[in-house]
């Protein structure tokens, strides 16, 4: 045992979980009009992106191993029903469009949702009394994924946690010709302190209310597994866990339980409070990040979504 502390090579030999860029996935914010980057003060060293720019950090992203960019979009306009998501000259059809050009290696997943397009900031189409009607949301997903697949993006990965809308996704697509896109669905969302940046980014945070019902209670682990095998029944590929850092427990039972490949986001809030940490002192960043992206892949995950994503593919080549 001596020995093997002694000898890096050697415990590269023996190390159980090993993390590369190839894991990873870079989160973008496609903003409709603006500038080329406009800063998030909520998510230090992360900007709103125009077309050009997007295509350009990811091109970067590509050149640096990381596997795969995911979109969301910041419409100009929104309404009632968030129409502009299945518009196929909507930002974020453009945007693939204008990725796969410039990184034509590299995959792009497509966030599908309605809260960035409604008015109201809600994941779908609300009933007269309020309260999100999850069956005529469906049909909206559907189409919003099917505008997906069409412009070019290689995975869709519903975020809305509406009962049922992986099979009407899937039933859609296939309709439709796109019988090999596959699924990454948002199986284990949990209405959570830390997507807190995230809306201030996107844009999304509902104007009344709260997402309470139609996410998951955080004190919820087997309902997550529930949950899962419910979306790999109605034809899910793979599955997503939502946010990360307080949830290993969960990525690890899902990963278990569903035997598919698993994702886990390492979300805003994760991600703003290693950053105010490592301004204050408190703790060394470059440390920090590696640390959480290797427990996430120890406990199951396949892919890792972050924002540190590019940062932690140039100090994962430095150490090789």
């Amino acid at each position: 045992m001596r020995r093997l502390r002694a000898s890096a090579s050697l415990r590269g030999l023996v190390r159980e979980t090993q993390l590369s860029p190839a894991r990873l996935v870079l989160p973008l914010f496609i903003a409709e009009s603006g500038p080329a980057r406009a800063p998030i003060a909520a998510l230090p060293g992360v900007a709103r992106l125009s077309l050009a720019a997007a295509a350009e950090e990811a091109a970067e992203a590509g050149s640096l191993g990381i596997a795969a960019v995911m979109l969301f979009g910041v419409p100009t306009e929104k309404d009632e029903q968030g129409s502009s998501a299945w518009d196929p000259d909507g930002v974020v059809q453009l945007a693939v469009a204008a990725i796969k050009r410039a990184a034509p290696q590299l995959l792009v997943i497509t966030d599908v949702c309605l809260c960035e397009y409604t008015s109201h900031g809600h994941c779908g189409v609300l009933r007269e009394d309020g309260a999100v009607d999850n069956d005529a949301t469906l049909e909206l997903l559907a189409r919003t994924a099917v505008s997906h697949a069409r412009a070019g993006a290689d995975i869709v990965a519903p975020s809305d946690m509406m009962d049922g809308r992986v099979g009407a996704i899937r039933s859609e697509l296939d309709g439709e010709g796109f019988d090999e896109t596959p699924i990454l669905a948002y199986s284990a969302k949990f209405a959570s302190a830390f997507f807190g940046p995230f809306r201030d980014a996107a844009g999304s945070a509902p104007a009344f209310g709260d997402r309470r019902g139609y996410q998951m209670d955080p004190a919820n682990g087997s309902e997550a597994v529930r949950e899962a095998l419910l979306d790999v029944s109605e034809g899910a590929d793979m599955i997503m866990v939502k946010p990360a850092l307080a949830y290993g427990d969960v990525i690890a039972a899902v990963k278990q339980q569903t035997r598919l490949p698993v994702a886990a986001y390492n979300v805003s809030g994760e991600y703003a409070m290693v950053k105010a940490a490592s301004s204050a002192g408190a703790l060394e960043e470059r440390a920090a990040v590696l640390e959480i992206l290797l427990s996430l892949h120890r406990a199951g995950a396949d892919a890792i979504i972050s924002y540190h994503a590019k940062d932690a593919a140039r100090w994962l080549a430095e150490e090789r």
